[in-house]
């Protein structure tokens, strides 16, 4: 809660006048106009989406390369369990 006065906002005098901004998307400086980051940022971050989704359906290519291989290479012991488990379930 405030306690004592509240601070009044001055005012300019009335001779005094104000200055009005521009309404622009981008801003000068030096006469050399400042192109808007946004579309530069879009298009990194398009670039950034399509590497990674190569990077990633490459590593899930290699995963299941590895794992179609490894299940080819399977121990005469584990061949066994594989066949007694198909017997029992169908």
């Amino acid at each position: 809660m405030a306690q004592g006065k509240l601070k009044i906002k001055t005012k300019l005098p009335q001779n005094i006048k104000i200055k009005k901004q521009k309404a622009g998307t981008s801003a000068k400086r030096s006469n050399c106009l400042i192109k808007p980051k946004k579309k530069n940022h879009q298009e990194s971050q398009k670039l950034k989406k399509i590497i990674s989704k190569t990077v990633n359906k490459a590593i899930e290519e290699e995963i299941r390369a590895k794992a179609t291989s490894s299940q080819t290479n399977l121990s005469k012991a584990q061949q066994a369990v594989a066949k007694f488990q198909s017997k029992a379930n169908g």
